[in-house]
Parts: C-alpha cells; structure tokens; sequence
C-alpha cells in the first residue's frame, strides 16, 4: 500500500502530515498527486469525503515551494475556487495545516465578510487564494485582484458551481488567467452532466483523469434505514432519535431554509442545542454554529444541502434526513458526511407518504432497498414501502362509481353533518387513488406543527445567494 513518503512530497509537508496523523493517502490522493506533481492538468471525479482537498492541496505547496517568489500588487500564484463560503474556509484550513512549516501565505476571499481586509491581504500579492467566485469577480471589477501570474488553479465542486449559477463568473476569471497550456488546472466533480464537461475542455489541456467512487456507490461503513412516519409526526420521531444512545455529532438535511429554522426551532422546544446554517445566515452565524458543532457544544446541525457542503468534520455519528431530497444524487452526498476517515456511522431517512417517489428514485439510483420501519400509526391509510407496492389495490376499476364521502368525516373540522363550511375555509374533498403506474398515497393528516409545509416548498436552494451576488453594488471599471 502506497504511503505519503513514497511519492516525493517536500520534507516540510511529509512532516506536517506526519504531526497531523496521516501516513496512508486515500485512493483518489494516492492517483492524482503524482500527476499533479508531474504538472499534469487533472480530471477528478470524486464526491465529498474522498479526501480530494489534499489531493490537489499537497501538489500544489510542493510546487510552490519548489518555485519561490512573490507575485504582484493583487496578484497570486494559485487561485482555488469554491461554491461557498464554509467549503472556502476549509479549503483554506487544509492548505495552512499541510504547508505550516513552509512559510507560505494562505487567504480567503468570500462574501458575507467586509471587502477592506481581503483588499489589503490581496494588496501583498498572496501565494495562495481560496476564493467563491462572486467575490473574486467583485475584486476583479475595482481592481484590486489580477489574475495574470496564477500558476496553478483549481475548481473544486464544479457541478455545484453549475447549480448555483456560477457559470458566467468563472468564465469572466477564466479571461483574467494565463491561457490553457500556460497554466496548470486542478478540475474537481462529483458528477459530469454536459455542461460542466463543456467547462472541464475549456479550462483542461490533455488532462489526467482520476476517478474514485461513484455517486451512485454509498459508503459501506454507513448503516442506512429508512423510517415511515406521517408528516406530523417528523417533529417527534427526530427528537426520539438524537436523544437514543450512541448519538454523538448529528447533522440534520431540511430540503429549505425557512424549514431548517423552524427544526431548530422546535428541538431547542424540546430540549434539544441545535443550530441551523443556510445562505440566510451570516457568516459570524454560520462559522458560529460550525465552531459549537465541532466542540459538541451545539452537537446538532440542522443544514440544507448547499451550505452543507463546506462542512468536512471528523465524527458525525449520524445523518438524519429530515426531508428526503429532491435529486437523487444528493442522498449519496448526504450520507457521506458519516462514517468518514475509517469510523462508521448511522444513515436515516424520514420519509412521509409523500416523499414514497423519492425514496423509489433513491433505491433506483443506488441499485439496493433501503431497510425500512413503519411507525405511521394510520396503517389503514399508509402506502406499502416500495418494495412491497401492489398497485392493482389503488385502482378504481373502470365504470365503478367514484367512493362517496361519510358524513361523518368532516365533523371535528367546524362543520356539521350537512351544515355550512366555516367562512375562509375550503371544503376538504376526498383524494381519488390515481390508476397510475407509481401510485401516490393520499395526504397523510397535518399536524399543526407543519401548518408551514406548503409555503416551504415555495423556497428552493435556487434561492441561495452565497457569493454568487455582488456584495457591493458599486463596482469600478479597468
């Protein structure tokens, strides 16, 4: 098995990573740190938790200390790029953990901060930039950054730059660097759906390609399951859960970031210290809410799934899945935040009879069924968990008469048996089955808990700005 001191790293780094514990590259290091050494421009396929952060970081202050010298006013010699803020600081906390004995200058440039310290950081010239693009572009725009003496860049989670609509501004940095070929690029995916491969042959000259577990692969180490419970009841069963035995660092998925508000909300209600982090904090709230996570101070992190994406820490014990999500993928990426440097960990998901697609999508996705528990306590009205669907008892056969309502049904709604509906409410109308190949379960009752629900799903993750925004409307001209 390959170690860190068989491939020819700086003196310095091997004794950095010999103080932090680390002696055994994972696979996607062991396979792109020669390359980039070589200066071979890189194509890394590899999700979250792979360990791809030293796979670029350690080539890059090898050469850098193989290379002296200051770049300009403004300038710098490797420039990273990152989705967000979180992602940006870790990025940046790994390069000066690794090259701590080289006497090498690491910053951050990101918005939710004030530009006036980046301003002066950049003045200096910087050996190594750790940037979310609408920041960067804003520095580019008033003059205070260039680009022209980058000899090393990377892009690290394009796919979430695609999702995030940074496109157009990596583009504009792209201009502001030495050509292709002049150069070296450091390109990082978890996936490569068509645009970010358009992205990767613009950026890329005859790139090494390095790929290591697949995103519809899920980690071995994590004991997944799957609990079905009506929709009201999600608030209960996550308390149940974070207070069993075992549960040490937990990290909670809200598909919005009003929802991840309103759990924290109600853990705290139930005695539980949790914080929330979403692009509508911030960022003293979000590196707050970071720092207590890691202490097990607030040792409950309620998060959605982009600003997630900046939290690499060691010791989760369990994710929990509050809202299955949207995209399949992103269940793989998700649970990956457990059972990450050799340790297990524990995967749940709390699925509604609603979320019955999603959860199909995500056993057809990872090719395997879930294990699963029933605890919906109207089993009368529940769907069968997917493996089990008989769809022929949803459907009405054809020219049967449509089922009528009880009577009874609607008392204890404010309305009586035949009596008038109370003013500024709807009549509540019976759901028909619907004779479709994936049947849908009827609305499972509401508590009064998720009165929200419905104005959630109004907000999306579209809906996260980050960096992505200007952070000063004024803006200077070359």
């Amino acid at each position: 098995m390959t170690q860190f001191n068989e491939l020819g790293l700086h003196p310095s780094l091997l004794q950095a990573l010999e103080e932090s514990g680390y002696t055994i590259p994972t696979p996607i290091q062991a396979q792109a740190i020669p390359l980039a050494m070589a200066g071979r421009d890189v194509l890394g396929i590899a999700q979250t938790g792979t360990g791809k952060t030293a796979a670029f970081a350690l080539p890059i202050l090898h050469k850098l200390a193989a290379t002296p010298g200051r770049p300009p006013r403004g300038g710098m010699r490797c420039l990273v790029l990152s989705p967000t803020r979180e992602l940006a600081s870790q990025i940046a906390d790994s390069f000066k953990t690794y090259g701590k004995h080289m006497g090498l200058t690491v910053i951050t440039v990101f918005g939710g901060v004030g530009h006036a310290p980046q301003i002066r950081d950049l003045a200096r010239g910087v050996d190594v930039v750790v940037a979310t693009p609408g920041r960067l572009q804003d520095h580019l725009d008033s003059r205070h950054a260039r680009l022209d003496h980058v000899q090393i860049m990377v892009l690290d989670e394009a796919d979430q730059m695609l999702d995030k609509g940074f496109l157009p501004p990596i583009r504009k940095i792209l201009r502001a660097t030495p050509p292709t070929g002049e150069r070296q690029t450091l390109f990082f995916s978890a996936t490569m759906p068509n645009e970010i491969a358009k992205l990767a042959g613009e950026m890329l000259s005859n790139p090494a390609r390095v790929e290591v577990t697949p995103v519809a692969t899920t980690a071995e180490r994590v004991d997944q399951r799957v609990i079905h419970v009506e929709a009201g009841g999600k608030r209960g069963m996550l308390a149940e859960l974070l207070r069993a035995p075992g549960v040490g660092r937990a990290l909670v998925f809200s598909r919005t970031k009003h929802g991840a508000d309103k759990i924290v909300k109600n853990l705290e209600a139930d005695g539980l210290a949790a914080n929330a982090i979403h692009g509508n904090k911030g960022q003293s709230q979000r590196e707050r809410a970071l720092d207590q996570f890691k202490r097990g101070l607030a040792p409950i992190l309620v998060a959605t799934d982009i600003a997630a994406r900046g939290i690499d820490v060691d010791g989760v014990t369990h994710v929990i899945q509050h809202d299955l999500p949207e995209v399949p993928e992103t269940y793989v990426h998700r649970i990956g935040r457990t059972a990450r440097a050799g340790a297990s960990g524990e995967a749940i998901a709390l699925c509604a009879p609603d979320d019955q697609d999603k959860l199909r999508a995500i056993e057809k996705l990872t090719r395997q069924a879930i294990p699963s528990e029933d605890r919906r306590t109207d089993k009368s009205r529940a769907l069968p968990a997917p493996g089990n669907m008989d769809v022929k008892q949803f459907v009405r056969p054809h020219g049967a008469p449509k089922p009528k309502q009880n009577q009874g049904q609607n008392q204890g709604r404010g309305r009586g048996a035949g009596g008038p509906a109370p003013q500024g409410r709807a009549t509540a109308r019976p759901q028909e089955p619907r004779a479709a190949s994936a049947p849908r379960a009827p609305s499972a009752p509401r508590a009064g808990g998720d009165a929200t629900r419905g104005r959630e799903r109004g907000f999306r993750e579209g809906d996260f700005r980050d960096a992505a925004a200007p952070a000063s409307t004024s803006r200077g001209r070359w």
